[in-house]
């Protein structure tokens, strides 16, 4: 590797089960990294207050969505709850082609969707770093998912089990971490943002992954 070469911008896909504590560690990278950035998201549903077209998403039409779909134009879309959510590829591209590093929160379906893609785009397939973020155990994460205190019986237990089939997929991901329970009294000691922040830099290092 010529030392005089600059490093690659990275796609970053980290995916997790509900409650795994995805959506905390890469708030947690973006305050961290300024040059790692959060991918602008397409969705269909409505704006919720304060939200801004083009900040927090790109609100679409469903017939917008669908002809972007028809058009090839997202590295991975989904359905959730009647909503269409999707990420543009150019929207992706373009943070890449500008030398930034781009971070993805996404479920192992749109993870999988991202891997194919990949095959056929060589500018996300020589980006991409998959992550899968587990919690140390099921119980572990059914405490987690406790303590939130935001679901039902049976909401807790539908996510008890599609964790357990997501944690299937993790062979499928280029690194695993698993979660640590973060001490509340000591923040700043973030074992899971290390332990990123470590294998993020080990990857931008690595000249010859291709």
């Amino acid at each position: 590797m010529n030392p005089q070469a600059p490093s690659r911008a990275l796609l970053i896909v980290i995916s997790a089960p509900s409650g795994a504590g995805k959506t905390r560690l890469c708030s947690r990278v973006l305050e961290t990294c300024p040059n790692v950035q959060r991918a602008v998201t397409c969705t269909t549903r409505d704006p919720r207050g304060g939200e801004q077209d083009g900040v927090d998403y790109h609100f679409l039409s469903q017939d917008q969505f669908e002809a972007k779909i028809a058009a090839g134009e997202f590295l991975e879309h989904a359905e959730v709850y009647g909503r269409r959510y999707g990420t543009l590829l150019s929207e992706v591209a373009g943070r890449l082609a500008a030398g930034a590093d781009v971070l993805l929160n996404i479920d192992v379906q749109g993870a999988a969707s991202i891997r194919q893609k990949a095959a056929e785009t060589p500018a996300i397939r020589d980006a991409l770093v998959t992550v899968f973020l587990a919690p140390p155990s099921m119980a572990e994460l059914e405490r987690r998912l406790r303590s939130r205190a935001e679901d039902d019986e049976e909401a807790i237990r539908k996510r008890l089990e599609t964790a357990a089939q997501e944690m299937d997929q993790g062979s499928n991901f280029d690194h695993l971490i698993t979660s640590e329970t973060l001490d509340p009294e000591q923040p700043e000691k973030d074992e899971d943002l290390r332990r990123l922040l470590c294998l993020i830099e080990a990857e931008k290092l690595r000249g010859d992954r291709f």
